[in-house]
């Protein structure tokens, strides 16, 4: 798999989605197979809760979570369902973390954010990759420089 990050911006929802939906539909076109993931850099743990006036609508996948208005145009640019798998905020990843944490799934060692918060946003992209049997895997990083 080869992975395509789409960063930056100065205003949340000002054109990141589109450009990674775009990327991936012209990967498609190739004859590649893509996948799109979203990635929030905010404490929430769905996008249920975050104002929609700063972030658009809040879509619901057909599995049921709540997240950004990308994973939409995700579905619409590449043709194709779009799961959970594919959308994380960084309450969701330390959530998974912290319950891990809890069933003793690092056996009893100290949980630190640095490597185990990278290690599960890492095993989080590539799980969503190979569910996809992607070939490409876009990885749109939400939010603004300033919040990086």
């Amino acid at each position: 798999m080869k992975y395509i990050f789409v960063i930056g911006g100065v205003m949340s929802g000002i054109g990141k989605g589109i450009t990674t939906a775009s990327i991936g539909k012209i990967l498609q076109s190739k004859g590649f197979e893509v996948t799109a993931i979203k990635i929030d850099p905010y404490i929430n743990v769905d996008a249920g809760t975050m104002n929609p006036v700063e972030h658009g609508e809040v879509f619901v996948t057909d599995d049921g979570i709540e997240c950004d208005q990308d994973i939409g145009n995700y579905e619409r640019f590449l043709d194709r369902d779009i799961t959970t798998d594919n959308y994380m905020t960084t309450g969701r990843v330390y959530q998974a973390v912290i319950e891990r944490e809890r069933n003793l799934g690092y056996h009893g060692k100290c949980v630190e954010v640095v490597p185990h918060i990278p290690e599960e946003v890492i095993r989080r992209i590539k799980r969503a990759g190979r569910k996809a049997k992607a070939d490409f895997v876009l990885v749109e990083i939400g939010g603004t420089v300033g919040e990086y």
